[in-house]
């Protein structure tokens, strides 16, 4: 068997003429699962005499292979994993259940040997790179004039994950646009298991802001999701970066567009604790700065709202000039977003976070300190050790063998996590929503305690969010909020039912005029319906049903459009 092929045939030796036997073949044609060449004269890919006959395993086996070599198992091991699973099915059938110790060993001296380096000019390195690996390419536009980089990666893996998982389900984006640690820009697309843990399924690098070329790259990958199934459509889609066109991904993917505030949270939620030391002082700034994004409620313009921030707290002066200097040019932009997007609620938040630790800790870290940082080894570390982790760990979902070797991220996520958490464990006073406290898990005699609960800008004394990350504390009391109504209902909520009041109570006199208002208003309509319906989901705050238009400290519910 060659390189995937599922020609074979079966030998029967005849018992009257034992000199003779009998060839039966199962399947005459030399292709792979596809249907496609594996070798021979009509195989594209084979180059030269030696590649049209040399024996190779499958691409699948040989993606799995390399994945347990990367999470550090042994050749051994390897082996006898495999020879257990041909005996499962019943005995080797194709090529692949011929895996020996000698093609693992090949694969891991190609993983010793592989280097990122293929040329010594960065662009010449990347264009071989997308010539070998082009099945693995849905875009790609070198640099040239006003025109930047830009290349989408998506493997066969990540396409199934996007299939999988992505239909009527969540996809989100995770930017890098501006770090400091890379010097290009990096999109991940993400998207949700059945543990909340987030999947990559694509990478887009580029030498400019992702945003404003969404145009170029993201047909391309609708394009290639639709090729294998048309019917496919995520329920929302998750923006972290105020530049993205959202008209583009909704006329893409045809969804919600929700607004994530991960990224705005973090930054500030991690100034603030190397910046401040008093835990009050923290919590009220935090609660703070959380109104300035909805600053536009009581009607105030955000520029009022910056300005009353920093006088209150002009005696935090490390805080206030690192605010002025990283986050007061774009807090105008970021203001608009949420005036104008519903913003998702807190559960992916968690998920997003635990996505970003474990890329900084795996590929971001490996470019960190190197004097010139080269595109090829950014899409080096994404395409093999980071994948293979990824790879790896669904395949231990799925399976469920080596559980002892599953990443402890996967096992940490708060946002599963605060699903196990019961609600008997919530300790909330509806009179009082200041606070709230959650009971621990592991020890019953500690209770942790979450100031501003409900709201994106809530804050938990444990130690995981004493060091700037979402804890499962933070996310249960959230949930616990929206199913009882008490949570924070969305600005762009607001802005609907303060456009359909206008309408209705300055109708015009042109007939005309008058019938246009009223589809927008229809159309205003179905969008808080199509709104309630991703609140039901849990991908966003539902509408509550209160009457309290005030502002008090911890904002109260807002009445329901009917």
């Amino acid at each position: 068997m060659m390189r995937g092929c599922l020609c074979h045939f079966t030998v029967k030796r005849l018992y009257t003429r034992p000199l003779l036997a009998l060839i039966i073949y199962n399947q005459r044609n030399h292709v792979d699962k596809t249907g496609a060449p594996c070798h021979g004269l009509l195989d594209q890919e084979a180059v030269g005499t030696r590649a049209m006959y040399a024996p190779r395993i499958s691409e699948e086996l040989r993606q799995k292979v390399m994945s347990m070599l990367h999470a550090g198992i042994s050749l051994d091991k390897i082996v006898q994993h495999h020879m257990e699973e041909v005996q499962r099915h019943g005995g080797p059938l194709n090529r692949d259940d011929f895996l020996t110790r000698n093609d693992v060993r090949n694969m891991e001296r190609l993983i010793r040997n592989s280097s990122h380096e293929l040329h010594s000019d960065d662009n010449c390195s990347v264009k071989l790179w997308v010539q070998r690996h082009h099945k693995h390419v849905f875009y790609f536009q070198e640099t040239s004039g006003s025109e930047p980089f830009i290349l989408g990666i998506q493997t066969d893996w990540q396409l199934q994950q996007m299939l999988r998982y992505g239909h009527s389900g969540l996809i989100a984006s995770h930017s890098t646009s501006g770090s400091k640690k890379i010097k290009n820009s990096l999109c991940s697309l993400l998207a949700f298991d059945s543990s909340q843990n987030a999947v990559p399924i694509a990478w887009i690098i580029s030498s400019s802001s992702l945003g404003q070329n969404i145009h170029k790259w993201l047909p391309s990958l609708v394009e290639r999701i639709h090729g294998k199934d048309t019917r496919w459509r995520p329920n929302a889609f998750l923006v972290d970066d105020p530049s993205f066109q959202v008209s583009v991904i909704r006329e893409a993917f045809q969804c919600r567009i929700l607004l994530c505030l991960w990224h705005v949270r973090r930054g500030w939620l991690k100034g603030l604790l190397k910046h401040c030391i008093n835990f009050d002082v923290q919590r009220e700034m935090f609660k703070h700065l959380g109104r300035i994004l909805y600053c536009t409620r009581n009607g105030s313009s955000s520029r009022d709202a910056v300005e009353e921030f920093l006088q209150i707290y002009i005696d935090q002066s490390a805080f206030v000039e690192s605010f002025r200097n990283k986050w007061l040019p774009k807090i105008e932009l970021w203001v608009n977003c949420v005036r104008t997007l519903p913003v998702a609620a807190l559960e992916p938040y968690a998920s997003i976070e635990s996505y970003h630790l474990r890329l900084k800790s795996r590929v971001i870290s490996s470019l960190v300190g190197k004097s010139n940082q080269r595109v090829d080894l950014l899409i080096h570390a994404l395409t093999t050790q980071f994948h293979s982790f990824y790879w790896f760990d669904q395949y231990i979902v799925d399976t469920g063998y080596f559980e002892n070797l599953r990443d402890r991220i996967s096992l940490t996520n708060p946002w599963y996590q605060a699903l196990h958490i019961l609600d008997m464990d919530v300790l909330l006073d509806e009179e009082n929503l200041q606070f709230a406290k959650v009971v621990s898990q592991a020890d019953t005699s500690v209770a942790y305690t979450i100031w501003n609960p409900g709201s994106e800008f809530g804050l938990c004394d444990c130690s995981w969010s004493m060091v700037g990350n979402m804890c499962k504390h933070t996310i249960k009391v959230a949930i616990f909020c929206t199913s009882r109504q008490l949570a924070r209902p969305l600005l762009s909520t607001q802005v609907y039912r303060e456009a359909l009041l206008n309408l209705l109570q300055n109708l015009p006199d042109d007939p005309l005029v008058l019938e246009h208002a009223i589809s927008q208003v229809t159309r205003m309509q179905q969008d808080i319906k199509s709104l309630e319906d991703l609140a039901n989901s849990g991908l966003l705050q539902p509408l509550s049903t209160g009457t309290n238009t005030v502002l008090p400290d911890n904002i109260q519910p807002f009445p329901r459009i009917n």
